[in-house]
């Protein structure tokens, strides 16, 4: 409770101090005291005296006067009586801890005592008296109708203004319950709203952050105002900064389609006071039937059915500080891959309370409307006739016709629609040739543009005429206008031809695209045959030379590796015997260096030289052994035989570098090559 004193002096002049919770002070001529520590009278024990009165207007203009207290404990069979200094008797007696009183009753313009007595049973109790100047005093009621919205990080709350003056406002706000409060005062402002309204900015907040906030007003026209009673709680939740991601599926069924949304939460400080999603679309409001007026959900997923004919849903999210951008989900025209002319509409004819007709201007790429027309029962003689002199020669326009069925929209008619057609005003595009052959050629090109047709397609007319050719009559043939190429049979092989492709619509044939083929000479069987042929040949030459590489490639990585030689003694035991067993002998170790001439001077004669050498080696082999003895015999085979291919070889070789030196120990024989240093 707040702490107020008073303070009576003489002259009738007083001076009054009221300190509220914020510690404000006035002081000004009649000062009137609302509120006083309660001095209680009381008399017997079940009386618990109420607070002193405060007494006031909710307005300057108003003339009905509201005193209101408070008790602690009120007992159901508790009286008040309202008394004033002015009048020995009570003003009245209430059971409520508030009365109404009429200007009429009051002394208004100047100060005056007023207090309350409370009775319960025998017992009665007295407040404190407060001195009040009527005239001067004013309480708003607490303020109500409160909206808040963010600018940047600025919150601004508008509320129902209660004068037709700005008002001092103050204003608590904290992040979360556990902080403490922070406070701001400032004067008000009117906005331009059907009500009036009071504004007040907040600044230099964190609008991704979501506050409480409690306000409260008070009156700037009267010299005592009064804080009127706090608001309450408002939850203000973070602003929605972007529109929402919607992700959409599309079914479609028998005359309409079905349509899914999908789209992701919003972040948990943007839905504190709640969240609404609005969605609405755009055939709704042109009177279709089963017109939908703008619906909120609460949950992120809706299904809608729509019909054929191109529509558009807006989704927006809703809380109490805004709403998010408007995310707009475009549902294409339904499919149509035989469209076709409309025979009949109902432009002239009567339409049907479940009936909806629409007229969409056809524009390339996909069937979106640059306009639409719309023609329902509700629509009016003099709009049906704006709406027919509004459709233009040569313009297709795509018609549907829509009923309600079972709450559904759903398209019984699709087609086409001229109200007056041309021949086309350009030829089709980009006309060119392919996979030619000696009799045959296929063509390419791009369908002539929509705006550009000024009539319904029906089919394209191409014609082939050859070149130089007298008396060949020219051949037409027609194609599909579904069709972007075409395959051109039965032509003569090296020809020149000239080709024509025009689109034809029924007021006839437009603009000409022309290209020229030439036909690829015609190929004989013997020609086949000797091409075929060559190509052999050129394959088994390639596969002479890649083996010869690889076998080039092989014997120098992976060159031959010597194995050692196992002498045979078996056929020479009887010969050999003798020399066996004598003793060990250490046989020299030497080799004999054959160096190419650089000169390329004939080597007959060191060829023979070396001949020579290579007997004198084998003889040394075995020094026991008579002379009459063939030194072949002596020798294991495989050394022998060694030998005797180095005495052939040599003479014969001019490009050899390397010289085989045979070393022979305890009846093993090693080969060793060595290169040769030029």
């Amino acid at each position: 409770m707040h702490t107020h004193t008073h303070t009576h002096t003489q002259e009738n002049s007083y001076l009054v101090r009221s300190m509220d919770f914020m510690g404000w002070i006035s002081a000004r001529g009649y000062v009137v005291m609302l509120l006083m520590f309660p001095l209680t009278v009381n008399q017997g024990s079940a009386c618990d005296a109420p607070s002193s009165p405060q007494c006031f207007r909710r307005n300057k203009e108003e003339s009905v006067y509201k005193c209101e207290w408070h008790q602690n404990t009120t007992e159901g069979d508790a009286t008040f009586d309202l008394r004033f200094s002015f009048c020995d008797k009570p003003l009245g007696s209430f059971r409520e801890t508030h009365a109404w009183v009429n200007e009429e009753q009051l002394i208004r313009f100047r100060p005056v005592d007023v207090w309350v007595e409370a009775h319960v049973g025998d017992s009665k109790c007295t407040s404190n008296k407060t001195s009040v100047l009527l005239s001067e005093t004013v309480k708003f009621e607490a303020p109500r109708d409160i909206s808040v919205s963010w600018t940047q990080n600025h919150l601004s709350m508008t509320w129902t203004a209660a004068e037709k003056h700005p008002a001092m406002a103050e204003v608590w706000f904290r992040k979360a319950e556990t902080q403490s409060w922070e406070k701001r005062r400032n004067l008000t402002e009117f906005t331009q709203s059907k009500n009036l309204m009071y504004q007040l900015v907040i600044e230099d907040l964190q609008k991704r952050t979501s506050y409480q906030v409690q306000l409260r007003h008070q009156t700037t026209v009267t010299r005592y105002p009064l804080w009127s009673d706090w608001s309450p709680l408002v939850i203000v939740p973070a602003e929605l900064e972007r529109k929402l991601d919607v992700n959409m599926t599309l079914e479609a069924l028998e005359g309409f389609r079905k349509v899914t949304l999908l789209w992701k939460p919003v972040h948990h400080a943007t839905a504190v006071s709640g969240l609404t999603y609005i969605l609405k679309d755009t055939q709704s409001p042109r009177g279709c039937p089963c017109k939908k007026k703008p619906h909120s959900i609460k949950q992120t997923e809706h299904t809608e059915y729509v019909s054929y004919s191109p529509v558009s849903i807006s989704v927006i999210a809703r809380n109490a500080a805004g709403s998010s951008p408007e995310a707009v989900i475009q549902v294409p025209a339904g499919p149509a891959p035989d469209l076709k002319p409309c025979d009949k509409t109902l432009l002239n004819g009567k339409v049907k309370k479940s009936t909806c007709l629409e007229w969409y201007e056809l524009q390339d790429g996909d069937l979106r409307p640059e306009s639409v027309r719309t023609l329902t029962a509700r629509t009016t003689k003099r709009e049906r006739k704006l709406m027919r002199n509004s459709t233009k020669d040569y313009v297709g326009y795509l018609y549907y016709e829509h009923l309600c069925v079972n709450k559904r929209p759903k398209t019984v008619n699709m087609c086409l629609f001229y109200q007056k057609e041309n021949v086309p005003k350009k030829a089709p595009q980009d006309l060119f040739v392919f996979n030619q052959t000696h009799n045959s050629a296929t063509l390419s090109w791009k369908t002539i543009p929509t705006v550009e047709r000024r009539g319904f397609l029906t089919h394209y007319n191409m014609c082939s005429v050859k070149i130089n050719s007298q008396g060949e009559l020219k051949e037409c043939h027609s194609i599909p206008a579904s069709l972007v190429t075409y395959r051109l049979e039965n032509l003569r092989p090296e020809m020149k031809y000239n080709i024509s492709l025009a689109g034809v619509t029924t007021a006839g044939e437009g603009p000409k695209a022309t290209v020229t083929i030439n036909t690829l000479p015609l190929i004989s069987m013997n020609e086949w045959l000797k091409l075929g042929l060559v190509l052999a040949f050129l394959f088994i030459l390639l596969l002479v030379v890649c083996a010869c590489i690889c076998k080039r490639m092989k014997k120098n990585i992976l060159p031959p590796v010597p194995e050692p030689s196992i002498l045979d003694f078996s056929s020479r035991e009887s010969v050999t015997q003798e020399w066996m067993q004598e003793e060990d002998e250490e046989v020299e170790h030497g080799f004999t260096l054959q160096l190419l001439h650089p000169t390329g001077e004939t080597l007959a004669e060191d060829a023979e030289d070396t001949a020579m050498s290579l007997d004198i080696a084998i003889k040394r082999l075995d020094p026991v052994v008579p002379e009459e003895t063939n030194a072949d015999a002596l020798i294991p085979s495989s050394t022998a035989q060694t030998l005797r291919d180095a005495k052939k070889e040599i003479p014969n070789t001019e490009q050899e570098d390397l010289l085989a030196l045979l070393l022979y120990r305890k009846g093993l024989v090693f080969d060793m090559k060595t290169d040769l240093v030029k």
